[in-house]
């Protein structure tokens, strides 16, 4: 467990640590060994996410097996049951299910370590890997999760508004540098410098293990002038600028104070990270280079940088648009073709009974009545006879020169048409 967890508990609680090297000495052994080596090439960050997912396997372990008590005696039974246990469990701040790439992550940081331990002939491993690469879920290619311009936009009047002065001061800095929520914990005390008639944020190494200098917003340089001018005690005791009368800020902390501004903002649930995409998204709509955008991200290498690219593909849109114009415009043929209507006709002179056809009913009603005439309908009224006649003529005085060469088609369609009706029947 790191130090800063340790330091979080009450005095005289047992750690994770503790209470597995009590169960299973020789395990906790082996896994504090593996970490010690680890430390020597991983970043602080890695080497967190490793402590606390092999802390926490090793305490499911001897709860599901009492009898484990060292790594040489994890088998395949054992990682079997520990998948479905991933599957089962849930976050221990939300209570949700835990997402597809925390399990990938949890597999993955427990296949290195057999791999390891197994490759440095530990004298407690297992005769061969109980992980294989079937085990680890296929990486998702999600798209990055950002906030539209509506939402973005109310972000911010909210946190301009914000009268907390640390929390308007980190939520800012997170939106308008696309840093990571744990560069921005890191920052140290004289992270800002000026070159010219520019200041420029220097952002510490990090996870790529890169640090870079990111221009700073001129609002964002009399915050930090502020927030420095408050706090100078503080800050100098942690030797990180963003630091109180509490503690520096943690990404918890961190998380916490952009949600809150998101509440207000009333556009729910908002995860510092996506600060980030937004930032890289609205940079690639507006016209910035990729290789600008990499670098203001910190990213190794362009592909990185190319899903941003996706979200706000311009070229795709614009083809798109361009296609289902034209798509539209066959649409629209059709549907007036079948849609125009013939003339309004009355049954009768005396009577207001009317009746509205569309060009293609007109054409085939009027090649029924024209082959079976009022006498095959058996229609007895002389009354109804005349309105049957004039009907037959009004449909013949709509059939325009424009729509003749339908009529056969029609004519054909229509007779086929009562033709099978009849056989049916």
């Amino acid at each position: 467990m790191t130090a800063e967890a340790v330091a979080m508990l009450p005095a005289g609680e047992p750690t994770g640590w503790d209470r597995l090297a009590a169960g299973a000495p020789l395990l906790a052994g082996t896994m504090r060994r593996y970490l010690a080596q680890q430390t020597v090439t991983l970043a602080p960050s890695s080497m967190r996410a490793m402590d606390s997912i092999l802390v926490r396997f090793g305490l499911w372990l001897i709860v599901y097996d009492p009898g484990v008590r060292s790594a040489g005696g994890i088998s395949r039974r054992h990682i079997e049951a520990f998948k479905i246990a991933c599957i089962t469990d849930v976050h221990q701040h939300t209570s949700q299910p835990l997402a597809p790439a925390t399990i990938r992550q949890r597999l993955r940081i427990l296949k290195v370590f057999f791999d390891r331990i197994i490759d440095w002939e530990f004298d407690d491993s297992p005769r061969r890997n109980p992980i294989i690469r079937g085990d680890i879920p296929p990486r998702t290619e999600a798209m990055p999760k950002f906030l539209d311009d509506d939402a973005m936009a109310r972000f911010m009047h909210q946190a301009e508004r914000e009268p907390d002065p640390l929390r308007k001061l980190c939520v800012l800095l997170l939106a308008r540098t696309g840093m990571r929520v744990g560069e921005l914990c890191d920052l140290p005390a004289n992270c800002v410098i000026r070159s010219g008639d520019t200041h420029w944020l220097h952002v510490p190494v990090g996870k790529l293990r890169t640090d870079r200098h990111v221009p700073l917003h001129s609002s964002l340089v009399e915050l930090i002038v502020d927030w420095k001018a408050a706090n100078t005690t503080h800050i100098a005791a942690s030797g990180r600028l963003l630091t109180d009368e509490i503690s520096n800020v943690n990404q918890h902390r961190v998380s916490r104070m952009v949600r809150r501004v998101a509440k207000r903002a009333g556009i729910g649930h908002v995860h510092p990270h996506q600060l980030r995409h937004t930032l890289a998204t609205q940079a690639i709509n507006t016209g910035m280079r990729l290789e600008a955008v990499a670098a203001l991200l910190g990213h190794k290498s362009l592909e990185m940088t190319l899903v941003y690219a996706r979200i706000a593909d311009h070229v795709v849109a614009e083809e798109y648009f361009d296609s289902t114009t034209k798509v539209d415009q066959l649409y629209a043929a059709a549907s007036n073709a079948l849609s125009s209507r013939g003339t309004t006709m009355r049954f009768d002179p005396n009577q207001t009974t009317t009746i509205e056809l569309t060009q293609a009913d007109t054409l085939v009603l009027h090649d029924w009545l024209h082959r079976h005439g009022p006498a095959a309908l058996t229609v007895d009224d002389a009354t109804d006879r005349t309105a049957l006649n004039r009907l037959t003529t009004a449909l013949e005085q709509s059939i325009t020169d424009t729509h003749r060469a339908d009529y056969a088609e029609l004519v054909k369609a229509s007779r086929t048409h009562l033709t099978n009706g009849t056989s049916q029947q």
